[in-house]
């Protein structure tokens, strides 16, 4: 449990609020596609590093990685590869089941 000074706490309560509007739940879920797509790139294609240098070669660097990211979403498409689940916390699991017994 933690304690939290009343400006902190304020803050907190209007940023709950905040996250609870529908408009709020429409700007996360494209902000969650692009996380989605950034962490298969940094997974599959070493986003984070480039082997070449200088601005142009690095630029052309990331148009590559762009394609290889989408060849591999366009393969597993007509391969029909189900899209992955979210992941669940251990906690959340065992919340659920208890909301359902």
């Amino acid at each position: 449990m933690t304690i939290r000074r009343q400006p902190e706490f304020g803050a907190l309560q209007a940023a709950r609020h905040r996250e609870s509007a529908d408009e709020f739940r429409a700007t996360y879920g494209k902000r969650a596609g692009i996380e989605g797509t950034l962490a298969r790139g940094l997974r599959r294609c070493r986003l984070r590093r480039t082997r070449y240098t200088g601005q142009t070669r690095v630029h052309l660097g990331h148009i590559l990685t762009a394609v290889a990211i989408n060849a591999v979403r366009l393969g597993e498409w007509f391969a029909t590869v189900p899209r992955a689940k979210t992941r669940r916390s251990p906690y959340a699991v065992l919340m659920a089941d208890a909301l359902v017994a």
